[in-house]
């Protein structure tokens, strides 16, 4: 995929690892100037230099944890005080926290739900003004093939990915015309540490029940639909062939099969 000889700065949320570092790669190989925002700024900084090595680009590092209030403001403020405009808005970061709802740690759910929610609408909002103003700009936002299913003991996540991906259609179809566009991906499970993080490491998901994606794979066609400019895209064909399905099965099958799928296989 060609890069967008307009477009000349990429800001990727969640950059340290994962499928976000999957996606700086795409970008330090078209060449784009890179500005990498994550909590880990260890994991930043070893990436960092990774990039230089490989890529020879020297990118911009933003040590921010977007579960707090005020955080993308922050990472906003920071940007603007370095002089730069961002022209690609990715929202890589995200999590989840295993268990049934009401067992849950409540401050946990909270920063999933910041996160997810809060941090990437309130960029969204902050850097997608500053596109429309200059006419061109692109938006990726990570939503999850978890958005078309309620997913018992992963309620709060499942639910935060449906909103990512129910805003970023509706924002595509306000932003037609502007020369801004956004681009929803939506991988399915993946070879990543979110189900560690997640605590959820003995699930029959985390094990591959669908089968694990590789953040490469799912990060290329998140790369190549933000720079077509298309609404939305489902990674894997069995990713698409599941959302197509959960469209024509009650939501209550949908929920019990789910369980089965977040459920440990001794239970």
């Amino acid at each position: 995929m060609s890069p967008d000889s307009n477009l000349s700065v990429a800001l990727i949320t969640g950059a340290a690892s994962g499928i976000g570092q999957e996606l700086a790669h795409l970008f330090a190989k078209d060449q784009y100037q890179l500005i990498l925002v994550d909590q880990n700024t260890a994991g930043l900084n070893t990436f960092a230099e990774h990039l230089r090595s490989v890529h020879q680009i020297e990118p911009t590092l933003i040590t921010q944890d977007l579960s707090h209030d005020g955080a993308a403001q922050r990472v906003y403020d920071e940007v603007k005080a370095q002089g730069l405009a961002v022209d690609i808005l990715v929202n890589d970061a995200g999590f989840g926290e295993y268990g049934p709802y009401l067992e849950s740690d409540v401050a946990r759910n909270r920063a999933v739900i910041h996160t997810n929610i809060v941090a990437l609408s309130e960029l969204t909002f902050l850097f997608g003004r500053d596109m429309v103003s200059r006419g061109k700009g692109r938006i990726l936002q990570l939503a999850s093939t978890a958005a078309f299913t309620p997913s018992p003991n992963m309620a709060v996540y499942s639910a935060t990915k449906s909103f990512v991906l129910s805003f970023s259609e509706a924002l595509a179809n306000e932003l037609k015309d502007t020369g801004v566009t956004v681009t929803a991906l939506c991988p399915g499970a993946t070879d990543t540490d979110f189900f560690e993080r997640a605590g959820a490491e003995d699930t029959r998901a985390a094990h591959g029940v669908m089968g694990l994606a590789d953040p490469k794979d799912v990060a290329k066609d998140g790369y190549e639909a933000l720079m077509k400019g298309e609404a939305r895209v489902i990674s894997g064909i069995t990713n698409k062939i599941q959302a197509m399905l959960t469209n024509i099965t009650p939501d209550g099958l949908v929920a019990a099969g789910m369980r089965k799928v977040f459920e440990e296989p001794s239970k």
